[in-house]
């Protein structure tokens, strides 16, 4: 049987601090822009594609991508925009939401395949030599804790995923980590060499 693909998020709503501020999606890495490198790599894999962004949403006009704002105030994190990401999946009647973020451009042409085997209740991670708690399949019925943990004051991805039954699926093999992620001005040149 042949799985359908799961809706997916490209988490982009932090604030870049390490990297001078701005959006870290719209930095150029090669000729291109990263959200365009996570494009490529997502879209075989799922459908629809959604970004997780916050400010103005006409700054990614070009990318035709419907823009979730986070619906929880003041920047608390990745954890709100997997709560964007969960509430629009449920909008498309999709059980899961597979989440990417924004500054990891180099993630598996298989990850959703591998983290679906998974799938289930509970949410699914992928991990190499640790865990990537922002790269997962999220089951959309969780939405509410996810609403109420960050009510009461959780920010850390993992405290949430591991009081929820997080599993993971490992990656490895890879010659540099597939989940690298950039967000200093060095991480984007090594990512150029990576490219």
């Amino acid at each position: 049987m042949t799985r359908a693909k799961p809706p997916a998020v490209i988490l982009a709503g932090g604030l870049a601090t390490r990297m001078g501020g701005g959006d870290k999606v719209l930095l150029k890495l090669g000729k291109r822009t990263l959200l365009d490198h996570i494009l490529d790599r997502l879209a075989p894999q799922a459908a629809p594609v959604a970004l997780n962004a916050n400010g103005a949403a006409a700054r990614f006009a070009q990318y035709g991508l419907p823009v979730l704002r986070d619906s929880v105030p003041e920047h608390p994190g990745p954890l709100a925009g997997i709560l964007a990401a969960m509430d629009w999946a449920a909008g498309l009647g999709a059980p899961h939401v597979l989440t990417v973020a924004g500054d990891t451009p180099f993630f598996p042409p298989d990850l959703a395949a591998r983290l679906g085997t998974q799938s289930g209740a509970h949410p699914v991670l992928a991990t190499t030599d640790r865990v990537h708690p922002t790269i997962g399949l999220w089951p959309v019925a969780l939405r509410g804790e996810l609403r109420a943990a960050l009510g009461s004051g959780t920010r850390k991805v993992m405290l949430w995923a591991d009081s929820v039954g997080a599993n993971r699926v490992v990656f490895e093999g890879a010659a540099h980590d597939p989940f690298f992620n950039i967000n200093t001005p060095d991480d984007l040149a090594r990512a150029q060499r990576y490219l």
